[in-house]
């Protein structure tokens, strides 16, 4: 490795949340530890780390509550900030989970005039994001849940999920904004029980809607394993469906509470199989930090803490390259048989009369297939895993 490769630059497309290096450290159980950070600043820092872009939430940029002046004011500033580095701002989100309003949701509220606040707090955004050139819109449902069982109807709620993402759906399209949506999954926290809680079930969600086509999915590191789920198979099943429209990255040590980490912090060999995963598969989409500074930093920390994120990433990349390029993982690949998994179970032969009579009238499929002998075949994922191990401790 060299610090050059190991150094930040936009083409990596690094991109970070503002509510990330501006969170103020404030939890639970502690008040702030660090002061309010001008988006502005967070621009600046983030583009001499070699950011390549910043994401924000409504609210991250244009305080609840501003003049249409005071944001117009807001908006122009931030732009020129972004014209000045040249950042961008591939995503943008809207905060539907802050202000008490929103205590039981927003798209599924049981109040009906807070739905309808909702969607035009959304559609609102939604004209900025276009304005900024952003291309993928997040949807995070954080309120959209329950902690009773008898205070939320979840099929009368999912019907009022789609109508609005039906409806933001139709807007984008009539308005001719390039602009797609990715569903955010969380299984809970801060609602006891969160609407939409793994990737998969977002999946299933997506394909009901009226332009399934424009929604994906923005799945996050701690997310899934907060529900004890295996992130990067997640993200394959996305990358299969077509639907990893947006990521999100940062650290997480099991089933708990979300404690976004840094990046390559918690779980680095699921770490090490994510950026393998995303690497080879060819994922063109920003390489997004959605992490929390820990509060016991101040703001030098805070930055330390986003570069170590990128450069995490970085080291992970090339550990990946390195073990995919070693002539004896190539070898542990083939003693594995993942060469065989990439071959159709159904090969030629089985559609000369069909794929079932074909299948049927091979007697080496069934009746003369020796099952003792592959009983005893050994698969040799040890060797193969610890050959992962080595490159991503460096001894190879």
């Amino acid at each position: 490795m060299t610090s050059e490769s190991l150094t930040p630059a936009p083409e990596h497309k690094f991109t970070f949340g503002l509510w990330t290096v501006g969170w103020q450290g404030r939890d639970p159980f502690g008040d702030a530890t660090r002061a309010p950070l001008d988006p502005v600043e967070s621009v600046n820092r983030l583009s001499e780390l070699g950011a390549y872009g910043v994401t924000f939430h409504d609210d991250d940029l244009i305080p609840f509550g501003s003049t249409d002046a005071e944001r117009d004011a807001l908006v122009k500033r931030f732009r020129q900030a972004l014209d000045t580095t040249g950042m961008t701002t591939p995503m943008l989100t809207t905060n539907l989970f802050t202000h008490p309003v929103f205590k039981d949701g927003a798209f599924t509220a049981n109040d009906r005039d807070v739905r309808r606040f909702a969607l035009r707090k959304t559609l609102r955004n939604i004209d900025l994001a276009a304005e900024l050139g952003a291309e993928t819109y997040v949807a995070w449902g954080g309120r959209e849940g329950a902690e009773s069982g008898g205070a939320k109807d979840v099929r009368l709620a999912l019907d009022r999920m789609k109508e609005a993402f039906d409806l933001l759906g139709e807007y984008v399209t009539e308005q001719g904004y390039n602009l797609r949506f990715a569903v955010e999954p969380k299984p809970n926290e801060p609602r006891g029980d969160i609407l939409l809680p793994t990737v998969g079930h977002a999946l299933a969600f997506i394909n009901s809607l009226e332009r399934p086509d424009i929604v994906g999915v923005n799945p996050e590191v701690g997310h899934e394993q907060m529900a004890g789920l295996n992130f990067p198979h997640g993200i394959a099943q996305a990358l299969w469906h077509g639907k990893l429209f947006h990521i999100d990255l940062n650290g997480q040590t099991g089933i708990k509470y979300d404690q976004d980490l840094r990046f390559g912090a918690g779980d680095l060999r699921s770490a090490f199989w994510l950026v393998d995963l995303l690497e080879t598969a060819g994922y063109q989409g920003p390489r997004h930090f959605d992490f929390k500074p820990p509060r016991t930093e101040d703001y030098d920390g805070v930055w330390a803490s986003a570069a170590g994120c990128m450069r995490n990433y970085l080291i992970l990349k090339e550990r990946a390259a390195a073990f995919r390029a070693d002539p004896e993982v190539q070898a542990a690949l083939r003693a594995s048989r993942l060469d065989e998994l990439a071959l159709p179970t159904l090969g030629e032969q089985d559609t000369l009369g069909g794929r079932l009579a074909g299948l049927l009238a091979d007697r080496s499929a069934y009746e003369d297939f020796d099952v003792e002998a592959a009983a005893e075949r050994g698969m040799a994922f040890e060797a193969l895993d610890q050959l992962a191990m080595d490159h991503l401790l460096g001894v190879r």
